[in-house]
């Protein structure tokens, strides 16, 4: 089954206050840790986000469009990137999580993959 881990950081949680040789260390682990799980068959895919302020939030409502720079909720925390996985079930996919260096510095909600298939109108 996927499962999507999503990484959650803090401002005050992130790579900013490292050295760049520590900064260097911490990622090289991240990708360390993502070939890791290539070779076990669990990692699907993984992206880092940019920070909060690049974003825009867009809305559709009664047929018009609402762009929103940024996140559209004020917290402490935002979302800073993904890791998709595979794994035999919740426990085994939140074993993976704890192997993310990034819950360290923040946390990973780890969330299965809905599966949407098409569907015949009701009549």
């Amino acid at each position: 089954m996927k499962y999507v881990c999503l990484i959650y950081l803090d401002d005050e949680h992130h790579l900013d206050p490292y050295s760049d040789a520590e900064r260097a260390a911490f990622i090289n682990e991240v990708l360390d840790n993502d070939e890791a799980l290539r070779r076990s068959g669990n990692w699907l895919d993984a992206h880092a986000l940019e920070l909060p302020k690049s974003a825009a939030t867009v809305r559709v409502r009664k047929g018009g469009l609402s762009v929103t720079d940024g996140p559209f909720i004020e917290t402490k925390e935002h979302l800073s990137g993904l890791v998709v996985i595979e794994a035999r079930d919740l426990n085994d996919a939140i074993r993976i999580a704890g192997t993310i260096p990034m819950a360290r510095l923040g946390a990973v909600e780890v969330r299965p993959v809905k599966r949407v298939e098409r569907r015949d109108a009701v009549a």
